[in-house]
């Protein structure tokens, strides 16, 4: 699919994100694009062209020709085809795009080696997050530390890709048969070897936290030193802080592989408690509110403190859509136009997250769809209560 590199796969959600969410809403079509390029089972690249070329078609019969929404979805249309065929990471899974050439010609492109789950076009007023905002969740930055009394390999993770690999040595005590007091000198010269390397090992960490913005930590290695680095965490390090086994020889692909897992692992006992928190402050008329169209007003209002929302659900509003879509008679309205014609709307999901991430509310993803069943999959914490 590539030919011509110029960007390298994204390693952080923040900037581009923060530019979309800054994107004014306008009456011109902005297109968000998203596009899975994972190989098949052969290893072959995907061609998402046709795919494209289908959706552009039908989406193209919803303005009229000449008008500035059919220029601007042109100019685009011929941006993205160009930017497909050309400038694509072999390496990437997934891709996002968003343009709106008549907005001061936008165009925003991201390159993930996370996947993307499905090939989606939308034709809305301003770009749509959900996806975006689910990916930037469901691979979070976290470090890894695997150690043993001398040596340690310290990682950084983040949308599924290694973004810092490093090494720390520590200082190696040679054992000689002795006895007596030099028994317990040379006890006391491995304690404190094995000591100062679990100050050096957090020390190091400590200054990744800071400069790669870490909000997990996973420790992993001897279980004689890692209760010595749990001694030695910094007060900034916040994070959740995970221990589990791993071989400190494991390759960085295994160690990113059962790293996220875990984390993955603790981020669903974590939700289960969110929702069950929720759920009390509901029930108590506290800062809460359940249901979609009780978060919808909220978030209008600017109240929502963190938006909790099933992480399947822009997929069963889709599901919702279509069905209707197949039932609904196909009336043409006064422009001959049908409404298998009409561009893909922001769905509820796509409106919810959006508007979350335009007023500075965080967004959490309940992956277990059972834990928010009985609010119609979202719910809120709020700042404050009218």
């Amino acid at each position: 699919m590539a030919s011509t590199i110029t960007e390298p796969l994204a390693s952080t959600m923040e900037e581009p994100l923060a530019r979309l969410v800054a994107f004014e809403p306008t009456t011109l079509p902005v297109l968000s694009v998203y596009l899975n390029t994972q190989p098949d089972q052969h290893g072959r690249a995907t061609d998402a062209v046709p795919y494209l070329h289908r959706e552009f078609k039908a989406l193209a019969r919803t303005w009229a020709p000449g008008s500035p929404e059919r220029q601007s979805f042109d100019q685009d249309v011929e941006r993205i085809l160009s930017y497909v065929a050309d400038k694509i990471d072999p390496a990437a899974n997934g891709v996002a795009l968003f343009a709106c050439w008549g907005a001061g010609e936008f165009f925003e492109a991201i390159q993930l080696a996370a996947p993307v789950s499905d090939n989606r076009v939308y034709a809305y007023k301003q770009p749509l997050l959900y996806h975006l905002a689910h990916i930037d969740e469901q691979y979070p930055r976290y470090a890894a530390v695997l150690t043993d009394m001398n040596t340690a390999r310290i990682f950084v993770f983040g949308l599924d890709q290694v973004i810092v690999a490093e090494e720390v040595k520590g200082k190696k005590v040679h054992r000689v048969k002795v006895g007596g007091w030099s028994q317990a000198r040379y006890q006391r010269r491995v304690g404190n070897a094995h000591l100062e390397h679990a100050k050096e090992v957090m020390e190091r960490l400590a200054e990744i936290v800071r400069e790669d913005k870490v909000s997990h930590i996973i420790l992993a290695g001897d279980s004689v030193v890692i209760p010595l680095l749990q001694e030695q965490l910094h007060q900034e390090m916040n994070s959740t802080v995970e221990v589990m086994k791993l071989d400190i020889h494991a390759s960085e692909q295994d160690v990113l592989a059962a790293t996220l897992e875990k984390l993955q692992e603790q981020e669903a006992t974590t939700s289960a408690e969110k929702v069950d928190r929720l759920m009390q402050q509901y029930r108590a008329r506290g800062l809460a509110v359940a249901g979609i169209e009780e978060t919808l007003e909220a978030l209008d209002k600017g109240q929502v403190e963190e938006l909790l929302i099933t992480g399947a659900l822009e997929e069963s509003h889709l599901q919702v859509e279509e069905a209707r879509a197949l039932l609904a008679p196909e009336v043409p309205d006064s422009e001959g136009k049908t409404n298998s014609e009409e561009p893909r709307q922001a769905s509820v999901p796509d409106q919810l997250v959006t508007k979350a991430k335009q007023t500075g509310a965080t967004v959490t993803f309940i992956e277990d769809a059972a834990l928010l069943e009985s609010t119609g999959g979202v719910a809120a914490f709020l700042r404050w209560r009218g």
